[in-house]
């Protein structure tokens, strides 16, 4: 069983322990039974108080039937979490077992870890563009008279740049919630791949890039793909920032016809010339949070770029560019799913 399971007859005296929950607590099975499962097993709720006397199975209610998971702890500590059933021969009749399920909490206390990064994620994360946002609004509130019309224009530009920003901050989180819930939503429609990626170039260059820093080559059988419009600029956005802020300045970006496994489709490579990405490092990249060595950025990016491609029934991979740095391919089946 996947869960450790300890029974206890009506006078409270452990009957059996499996393998399971030795592990879980640490204890061989022949220490635990003979024992009283009050002492085998102190459980205490998170304020220091004795569950078995809280709960009290032998003495408490006939009607009850168990409990559902509830976190409790053991006198050192560990965290455990436990369901409780409490057989009788008829209803509301006397106890005649009482079976508890164990499990370990690391999972959960994982889960818990990964929800306290994503909210100190988005705290940090949100607090730069608001931070903006006040800062120059609030100035040109109360001092509009002093600035010039250039002046209140630059402001005015800062202002919309970090609401931008975080308007854009705001669509990944929602994204990554779609997408661990499963209900990222797609419409596909035919998209030229040439004309897209040129008008992330010309994006680019309106933010102050040197157009000569980037090349688009797009083979003739390579230039339709079926795609969620918005959704492919959010995955070439997503990888065109990475290959800016990883790389040296120099971004690549290449459409071919690819006919894998499941089929043909349309293959998009985006390649900078960074120091590329360590082989080990390689299956994380495309997780939450994974921050390259600059440790700028959400860290939500390629996890938001995997979950979109795969919506469409693509696949996504990282690997070195021929000449250095890293190259990202995405993978677009020829026909809609």
């Amino acid at each position: 069983m996947p869960d450790g399971l300890i029974t206890a007859g009506p006078d409270g005296i452990v009957a059996s322990v499996n393998r399971r929950a030795e592990q879980i607590l640490g204890s061989a099975a022949k220490e635990m039974v003979g024992q009283d499962i009050r002492v085998a097993l102190p459980l205490e709720t998170r304020n220091g108080e004795s569950w078995w006397t809280l709960a009290d199975p032998w003495r408490g209610l006939r009607i009850r039937t168990g409990h559902r998971e509830k976190l409790l702890q053991l006198p050192d500590g560990r965290e455990l979490l436990v369901t409780a059933s409490y057989l009788r021969a008829v209803k509301a009749g006397a106890l005649t077992a009482v079976v508890l399920g164990l499990r370990d909490a690391e999972g959960r206390r994982r889960t818990e870890q990964d929800h306290a990064a994503l909210i100190s994620t988005i705290a940090h994360e949100l607090r730069s563009p608001l931070t903006g946002i006040k800062g120059f609004s609030s100035t040109l509130l109360r001092r509009w008279d002093l600035f010039t019309e250039e002046q209140r224009l630059t402001m005015l530009a800062a202002v919309d740049a970090d609401a931008d920003r975080l308007t854009r901050l705001i669509t990944d989180l929602l994204d990554v919630s779609r997408i661990d819930a499963g209900r990222l939503r797609i419409h596909e429609v035919p998209l030229s791949v040439r004309a897209t990626l040129r008008r992330h170039v010309e994006r680019a260059v309106a933010s102050d890039r040197d157009e000569d820093d980037f090349t688009v080559s797009v083979d003739d059988d390579a230039d339709e793909v079926y795609a969620d419009a918005d959704r492919l600029d959010q995955v070439l956005a997503n990888l065109m920032d990475n290959a800016v802020r990883h790389g040296s300045g120099k971004v690549d970006l290449k459409a071919t016809r690819h006919v894998g496994p499941s089929g043909p489709g349309v293959l998009i490579s985006v390649t900078d010339d960074g120091d590329g990405i360590p082989p080990e490092q390689r299956r994380a990249v495309f997780s939450r949070f994974w921050h390259g060595p600059s440790g700028t950025g959400t860290g939500l990016g390629l996890y938001i770029v995997k979950g979109i491609v795969e919506a469409h029934g693509g696949w996504a991979e990282i690997d070195d560019a021929p000449e250095g740095g890293a190259v990202v391919r995405v993978f677009f089946p020829a026909e809609p799913v």
